[in-house]
């Protein structure tokens, strides 16, 4: 079901201006933008500003607009998965040039009723990655900044230990950095 965009608010009113006119126009509009980190992660309207987005600041601002909207049963999720040359197939060879399968990385989605739903670029498919995901929770749009990258930490450093791994944290959250590097191209 598409849903009109109605809202009073300067977001919804800019993004209306450009014709984006309906919840599914959006939801392609967002996933259009090309993947790139924002000036600041902790202000997801930068998406329409800057014409950019990393999968938080785009599903925070896509949630943003679903709650001035009036939109239901929309969803802001952050999913930890195994990130691996096969579903995120960007990340190029770091991982396995390091004898790594994976790396659990932090990831945030929409459901939208009962789907997930992936806008993080046009050919993202949530599918890629459902059965590698290791746990998923509910957030807000204002958490994909400083508490999703504090969940992630610490998710990590306990992964390390529970799988007495040998390389260390930092070890691991640069070559997590060096992947996330490789996917902005």
């Amino acid at each position: 079901m598409d849903y009109t965009l109605i809202s009073d608010d300067l977001l919804t009113k800019t993004i209306t201006s450009q014709g984006v006119l309906s919840w599914n126009a959006l939801l392609h509009y967002v996933s259009a933008l090309p993947y790139g980190r924002n000036k600041n992660r902790k202000n997801p309207d930068l998406v329409l500003l800057e014409k950019k987005g990393t999968c938080s600041s785009k599903h925070a601002f896509l949630k943003k607009m679903a709650d001035l909207n009036n939109i239901p049963d929309v969803t802001l999720l952050l999913g930890m998965y195994k990130m691996n040359q096969t579903n995120t197939p960007g990340i190029g060879t770091v991982l396995t040039d390091h004898s790594l399968n994976f790396i659990p990385e932090a990831h945030c989605y929409l459901k939208i009723g009962t789907a997930r739903f992936d806008g993080t670029t046009i050919k993202s498919d949530i599918t890629k990655i459902e059965k590698d995901i290791l746990i998923e929770k509910e957030i807000r749009p204002e958490q994909v900044a400083t508490y999703k990258v504090a969940y992630h930490k610490t998710f990590l450093k306990d992964w390390i230990e529970e799988n007495n791994m040998e390389l260390d944290f930092e070890t691991i959250w640069m070559l997590r950095e060096k992947c996330i590097k490789n996917l902005t191209g």
